[in-house]
């Protein structure tokens, strides 16, 4: 663990030097990817279509695929909290490739390992909000919204805002979810889509932000216009 520190050491020092130039009121999020997404390029080797190799072994022999999912909860703890004490308000787990799995492996592979992670952050950090964010998997959600580890659900460009504000937010904080798409569109349709999620959201705690990350491409005066049309 100590090699595996000192490898993130670059990682933790920018967290540290991030959080200290902050303006105050601002909140900085930590990040990690989940166990599962980070098991399909561990076992891919890359990134794939349908995963087959870290499904077919997730599937085909659950029992074997645990013991990294275990390893990979550990360490994602691990590399978690040392963000928290390098100045990380809160924490997100991004699981990319969660809706790659049926419900019976999504709530072993993917929701129980976030929760389990949040649970050991909460036993040193009781008061360090945790984020899920398992993208494709909005059928699932309700489910992990209530989970008591969770604070908030990230929600992906391709939910219904209608349908977050109805069955999710009642529960958890919901994150998202505008399509990074737009920031290479702009113009009227950024705006648009923008007020639409702001508007839907807006009865329940909400933190506007992208439905997945922002693309290399993306236009830094749409980045202006969409921040523009948010705070207004």
């Amino acid at each position: 663990m100590n090699e595996l520190h000192e490898s993130l050491g670059p990682i933790y020092e920018t967290v540290r030097q991030v959080s200290q130039g902050l303006p105050e009121g601002a909140a900085l999020i930590g990040f990690a990817g989940a166990p599962w997404t980070v098991a399909t390029y561990m076992v891919e080797g890359s990134g794939s279509r349908d995963y087959p190799n870290a499904k077919g072994w997730a599937l085909g022999d659950p029992n074997g695929f645990q013991v990294l999912i275990d390893l990979l909860v550990e360490s994602t703890t691990a590399y978690l909290l040392r963000q928290v004490e390098a100045g990380a308000e809160a924490l997100q787990l991004f699981d990319t490739w969660a809706g790659v799995l049926p419900k019976h492996a999504f709530d072993r592979f993917s929701a129980a390992p976030i929760c389990e992670i949040a649970r050991r952050v909460k036993d040193v950090y009781p008061d360090i909000p945790v984020i899920a964010f398992p993208r494709g998997a909005a059928l699932y959600l309700p489910e992990l919204a209530r989970m008591p580890e969770i604070d908030g659900v990230g929600i992906d460009y391709a939910t219904d805002p209608a349908w977050v504000a109805r069955e999710l937010q009642p529960h958890a904080t919901v994150q998202g979810n505008f399509d990074p798409i737009l920031l290479l569109a702009g113009g009227n349709e950024l705006e648009c889509r923008a007020r639409e999620i702001v508007e839907a959201l807006s009865g329940g705690p909400h933190i506007f932000n992208l439905g997945h990350g922002i693309t290399p491409d993306a236009d830094p005066d749409n980045v202006h216009l969409l921040l523009e049309t948010i705070r207004g």
